[in-house]
């Protein structure tokens, strides 16, 4: 894997280790795959503070999406740059179409852990050059999951990937994490992604930007460290990751975003 791919194995530790731990995320699958597959971390990107960091931004867009899902039961959900998370299992695909999206290398990976049904699937693409969005079933309602994933687009790249998902869907229901430009520029000098092999990455501050070369409505800002799950921590690693991990120290590096365009 090249050095983006191999970024999804960070979250994937983070997600294993809460999950072991009891707190935050109950995830099995991550568990099983991080036992099997675990690519060898170091630094930055084995520490306990990205781990719980990891662990509280799925629990966030797995809350976000099973309301959504609860509001617009018809929305086909489409989970790009899915790396090995299980997030299909972990809040149910239900009666609907789910797709999950990642380079080719990446999906060859999931095949060894997920499988196809009539409901799930999984598509080989890449989100700057999204062909494969003909795949999909055209339609009125769609949940987008981006997590993870619009850091390593230009501005311009994934202006183009969501105004082709608005051409073809009516109403669109997207959370995307962010960095801040600062966040990015800061990049080239410390970030964990750098000791996995990444390390050109972008930022957005402007929320406006995606309404307008996108089409999309900026709907609010969401916390990728609520305090109800700061609280599952304990003792000292609670006081430190309420006090320096979160709150506007995290906002001055890293933002979620939720945008909607339709009815």
């Amino acid at each position: 894997m090249n050095g983006v791919n191999k970024t999804l194995y960070i979250p994937l530790y983070g997600k294993a280790a809460v999950s072991k731990k009891g707190i935050i995320l109950k995830d099995t699958k991550a568990e099983e795959i991080w036992e099997k597959e675990g690519f060898p971390l170091k630094g930055k990107t084995k520490s306990k503070w990205l781990t719980y960091y990891m662990g509280m931004r799925s629990a966030v867009f797995d809350n976000w999406v099973k309301e959504k899902m609860a509001a617009c039961p018809e929305a086909v959900v489409l989970h790009i740059g899915c790396g090995m998370d299980s997030r299909a299992e972990r809040v149910g695909v239900g009666d609907r179409q789910w797709y999950d999206v990642d380079f080719p290398d990446v999906i060859a990976e999931r095949r060894k852990y997920f499988q196809e049904n009539e409901k799930y699937h999984m598509l080989s693409g890449d989100a700057r050059n999204p062909e494969w969005l003909k795949k999909l079933p055209h339609g009125r309602y769609i949940i987008v999951i981006m997590e993870g994933i619009s850091m390593y687009l230009t501005k311009e790249e994934l202006a183009n990937l969501l105004s082709g998902i608005g051409n073809s869907f009516q109403n669109v229901y997207l959370l995307m994490d962010c960095y801040t430009e600062f966040a990015a520029r800061a990049s080239k000098y410390k970030n964990p992604i750098k000791e996995v092999g990444a390390s050109v990455v972008s930022g957005l501050d402007d929320t406006g930007y995606l309404e307008q070369k996108a089409g999309l409505m900026f709907v609010t800002e969401h916390s990728l460290t609520p305090d109800a799950m700061v609280q599952e921590l304990k003792g000292f690693d609670r006081w430190f990751f309420k006090h320096v991990m979160a709150g506007k120290m995290a906002q001055k590096l890293y933002r979620l975003y939720e945008y909607h365009t339709g009815e």
